[in-house]
C-alpha cells in the first residue's frame, strides 16, 4: 500500500509565484520516516507552497486538483491568495499523490514514462485511466497496488 512507498528525493523546486512562500515552508517528513511526525503535518495541513510545488512537478492542473481533491477551482485559488493551509482531509489526499507520484516514477525509472501510464487506459484496473483514480483513496491504494505488481513483474 502507500505505506510502502519510499521517499529519496526530497529537493523541490517552485515556481516564481511560490518562491517566497518557500522560507516559511518546513522539511516534511514521511511514514518511514516518523509516522507521528507526519500525522502532526497532515493536521496543521499541506500548505499552499507544497501543493503548487507539488502540482508543477506532476504537471497537474487547478481543474485536476479540483477534481481530484472535490474543491473548486476558485477555491484552490483562493488558498494560494490567501496563503492557507489545506484542511486535514485535504492534506491526506495530497500526500497520498505525492507519494504515489514518487513511488511510480521510481517504478518506471522516470516521472514522464509514469505520467504516460497514468494517461493509459489500464485493463488491470478496470479499463480507464489510473489517473481517474485519484479522487478517492480507495482508487490511489488500487492504483499502488498495480504499482507493486508492476515492480514485481506480477502483471494481471
Amino acid at each position: 500500500m502507500l505505506k510502502d512507498l519510499e521517499i529519496k528525493d526530497k529537493s523541490r523546486t517552485l515556481d516564481d509565484n511560490c518562491r517566497q512562500d518557500m522560507k516559511n515552508v518546513k522539511e516534511y517528513k514521511y511514514p518511514d520516516e516518523d509516522s507521528l511526525e507526519m500525522v502532526n503535518m497532515l493536521r496543521n495541513g499541506v500548505d499552499t507552497a507544497y501543493f503548487y510545488n507539488l502540482s508543477n512537478r506532476i504537471n497537474f492542473s487547478l481543474e485536476d486538483w479540483s477534481s481530484f481533491l472535490h474543491l473548486s477551482e476558485r477555491t484552490l485559488q483562493r488558498y494560494k491568495k490567501e496563503n492557507k493551509h489545506f484542511d486535514t482531509i485535504y492534506s491526506e489526499r495530497i500526500v497520498q499523490i505525492d507519494l504515489l507520484y514518487k513511488k511510480g516514477a521510481q517504478v518506471f525509472d522516470n516521472i514522464h514514462d509514469f505520467q504516460t501510464w497514468m494517461e493509459t487506459i489500464s485493463v488491470p484496473l478496470g479499463s480507464i485511466k489510473p489517473k481517474e483514480l485519484l479522487d478517492t483513496a480507495y482508487g490511489i491504494n488500487m492504483v499502488a497496488d498495480e504499482l507493486i505488481r508492476i515492480e514485481h513483474g506480477v502483471l494481471a
